[in-house]
């Protein structure tokens, strides 16, 4: 592990057996999800100086833990938070909230229409205005548009799935630039292409 302490997650012994429990809860895709989403923050991680490739291991884990209760879009990211703020880690409650928000902006997911949203729209919207985005916020967003839940794909090809299941709007286009703008800086920083350390994605795209 590099010498990048970072206070509020879990230890990965902990993040392992939460997302086991989670799994026992809510079975299906998703955990699958999440555990290439944590190997690819783990592999681009590996090649940026300046991050922890344990810790971007177990945010990517439990960034989705939240649907632990359900498989709901807005209701995830406040039980996610909820999950792990009750349990004394912040820093993960706070990649729970902005892992579905790439432009910083509650337009993100305002096309999702759930019963007793309102107030989660407002919790997050406020959320968004006062929080600082970091290179581990950009990084689980990042992974989690690469990350399918039987390994990695083309972030175009993510981006249409996702496109075709919940439809599209006036803000899709501003969210699909904001990951393609994530994909260009970690490009930037690690100094060579992301799927030149992502396996399997020509398996998976082609």
């Amino acid at each position: 592990m590099k010498n990048h302490v970072i206070q509020g997650i879990p230890s990965l012994e902990k993040a392992k057996l939460f997302l086991e429990e989670a799994e026992k809860l809510n079975p299906g895709p998703w955990i699958g999800h999440c555990k290439y989403v944590a190997e690819g923050a783990k592999l681009i991680a590996e090649n940026c100086k300046d991050l922890d490739p344990e810790a971007a291991y177990i945010l990517g884990l439990l960034h989705d833990i939240g649907k632990i209760n359900g498989r709901t879009t807005i209701k995830h990211i406040i039980d996610g938070y909820n999950y792990s703020m009750e349990m004394g880690y912040n820093f993960l409650a706070k990649i729970c909230v902005t892992h579905s928000c790439p432009s910083k902006n509650i337009t993100d997911i305002i096309e999702i229409k759930e019963s007793n949203a309102e107030e989660g729209h407002n919790f997050v919207e406020s959320f968004l205005k006062e929080v600082e985005y970091d290179d581990y916020d950009k990084l689980i967003q990042l992974c989690d548009a690469l990350a399918l839940h039987n390994g990695f794909t083309l972030i175009e090809k993510r981006l249409v799935d996702v496109a075709l299941r919940h439809g599209v709007h006036e803000y899709t286009v501003p969210k699909w630039k904001a990951f393609m703008d994530l994909k260009n800086y970690f490009e930037e920083k690690m100094d060579k292409s992301l799927y030149s350390i992502l396996p399997g994605v020509v398996e998976n795209t082609f």
